[in-house]
């Protein structure tokens, strides 16, 4: 086990031997850290946290501080973070909280650039990028793939579909569906996500079918209700369609038109 002996890991943390401590960290004593992570010099993990594998987390870096939320009673929470994931200088990643689950859940391979920000009850799917500085509310729901530009921020309670795109400087207030690129303050849907799509093996026809449910839903002035119920009956049987349609009717927020 590599660890700098400027370090301080509380009695009680539980780090493989093949993760790397750098000089001057923080550990707390309910922590614990999976194989192949490299923890960067600076850095403070508390909470109770647990990391995978060969996850990346740069110096001056804060995992598993208590929530920024006044109702926060010190409860019992967790921040759980997957595998093989890049978290970058001054990124701030936090526990739940008991009024939304309990548990900030972040997925793998995602990469998290300089003072981008997860809140409480947050959860990040797979293969996401947040750039620099992002920011999640509480209890914000992204999907895998997603990439959001830099200086964007997402109203707690919002969700964002797998595939989405949301481009710099954006505020989203509401739902945006998969596929989608949004922008603007407050974001509006300006198309579809066709690179990103390409880019995750997405076939021709499956982006064209994708594109199809996208006029259907946001360019034939049909009400929401009416225009779902012409894209069942037109498209209800493609597995891409069908992310789409659970995603559109699971909405509590509204959705981003």
């Amino acid at each position: 086990m590599s660890i700098h002996p400027t370090a301080i890991v509380a009695p009680g943390a539980v780090i493989d031997p093949t993760a790397e401590i750098g000089p001057y960290v923080v550990i707390g004593p309910k922590v614990r850290i999976g194989p192949g992570t490299t923890v960067g010099a600076s850095t403070v993990i508390d909470g109770d946290t647990t990391i995978g594998a060969r996850n990346h987390i740069f110096h001056l870096a804060s995992v598993g501080a208590a929530p920024q939320d006044l109702k926060y009673a010190g409860e019992p929470t967790r921040l759980v973070i997957g595998d093989e994931n890049l978290i970058r200088e001054f990124t701030t990643l936090h526990i739940g909280t008991e009024g939304g689950g309990g548990v900030t859940t972040i997925g793998s391979k995602n990469l998290f650039m300089a003072n981008s920000h997860v809140a409480h009850d947050c959860v990040v799917g797979d293969g996401c990028v947040l750039a620099n500085s992002v920011a999640l509310g509480g209890h914000v729901q992204i999907g895998d793939f997603v990439i959001l530009g830099g200086l964007s921020a997402v109203h707690q309670f919002t969700r964002i579909g797998k595939h989405a795109f949301i481009s710099g400087g954006s505020m989203v207030a509401m739902d945006v569906p998969p596929y989608c690129t949004a922008q603007g303050d407050r974001a509006e849907l300006a198309g579809l996500n066709t690179v990103g799509l390409t880019r995750h093996g997405f076939t021709e026809e499956q982006i064209s079918h994708v594109k199809d449910a996208y006029r259907i839903l946001f360019r034939s002035k049909l009400g929401l209700n009416e225009a779902l119920d012409r894209l069942r009956a037109e498209h209800g049987s493609h597995p891409e369609i069908e992310v789409l349609l659970s995603f559109i009717s699971q909405s509590k927020r509204g959705i981003t038109r």
